[in-house]
Protein backbone atom coordinates (compact mmCIF):
# COMPACT_ATOMS: atom_id res chain seq x y z
CA UNK A 1 0.00 0.00 0.00
CA UNK A 2 1.41 3.44 -0.62
CA UNK A 3 2.66 5.94 1.07
CA UNK A 4 1.66 9.29 0.78
CA UNK A 5 2.58 12.41 2.52
CA UNK A 6 -0.06 15.72 3.83
CA UNK A 7 0.02 18.69 5.22
CA UNK A 8 -2.98 19.68 7.67
CA UNK A 9 -4.21 23.35 6.17
CA UNK A 10 -6.00 24.16 9.74
CA UNK A 11 -1.94 23.47 12.09
CA UNK A 12 -0.18 23.20 9.04
CA UNK A 13 0.92 19.82 10.56
CA UNK A 14 3.23 17.17 8.19
CA UNK A 15 2.47 13.59 8.36
CA UNK A 16 2.53 10.46 6.60
CA UNK A 17 -0.72 7.89 6.23
CA UNK A 18 -0.89 4.60 3.84
CA UNK A 19 -3.87 4.17 1.82
CA UNK A 20 -5.26 2.87 -0.79
CA UNK A 21 -4.76 4.88 -4.45
CA UNK A 22 -8.41 4.90 -4.47
CA UNK A 23 -8.45 6.67 -0.88
CA UNK A 24 -5.51 8.90 -2.04
CA UNK A 25 -7.29 11.74 -1.96
CA UNK A 26 -10.35 11.07 0.64
CA UNK A 27 -10.66 12.93 3.98
CA UNK A 28 -8.29 12.55 6.25
CA UNK A 29 -7.52 13.94 9.97
CA UNK A 30 -4.08 15.18 10.88
CA UNK A 31 -2.69 14.02 13.57
CA UNK A 32 -4.02 16.77 15.84
CA UNK A 33 -8.07 15.95 14.54
CA UNK A 34 -8.51 18.56 12.04
CA UNK A 35 -9.98 17.08 9.13
CA UNK A 36 -8.81 19.48 6.67
CA UNK A 37 -5.88 18.01 5.03
CA UNK A 38 -4.56 18.27 1.61
CA UNK A 39 -2.15 15.57 -0.17
CA UNK A 40 1.68 16.68 -0.81
CA UNK A 41 3.21 16.06 -4.31
CA UNK A 42 5.89 13.28 -2.88
CA UNK A 43 9.69 14.53 -3.47
CA UNK A 44 13.16 11.79 -3.99
CA UNK A 45 16.14 11.80 -5.27
CA UNK A 46 18.62 9.11 -5.85
CA UNK A 47 22.71 9.39 -6.08
CA UNK A 48 25.28 7.01 -7.60
CA UNK A 49 25.76 5.87 -10.73
CA UNK A 50 24.50 2.62 -12.77
CA UNK A 51 27.10 -0.22 -13.12
CA UNK A 52 29.65 0.39 -15.76
CA UNK A 53 27.91 -0.90 -19.20
CA UNK A 54 24.65 -0.16 -18.37
CA UNK A 55 22.32 2.80 -18.99
CA UNK A 56 18.78 3.07 -18.22
CA UNK A 57 18.39 6.01 -20.59
CA UNK A 58 17.41 5.32 -24.59
CA UNK A 59 20.26 4.45 -26.58
CA UNK A 60 19.65 7.64 -29.10
CA UNK A 61 21.00 11.08 -28.95
CA UNK A 62 24.69 9.97 -27.42
CA UNK A 63 23.61 8.18 -24.77
CA UNK A 64 24.91 4.45 -24.55
CA UNK A 65 28.53 4.42 -25.11
CA UNK A 66 29.45 6.72 -22.16
CA UNK A 67 28.54 9.86 -23.28
CA UNK A 68 25.51 11.14 -20.78
CA UNK A 69 25.46 11.05 -16.67
CA UNK A 70 23.96 7.73 -16.87
CA UNK A 71 26.22 6.34 -18.40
Amino acid sequence: MPLYEYRCRTCAARFEARRSAAQADAPLACPDGHVDATRLLSVFATTGRAEPGFCAAPVTGGCGAGACACC
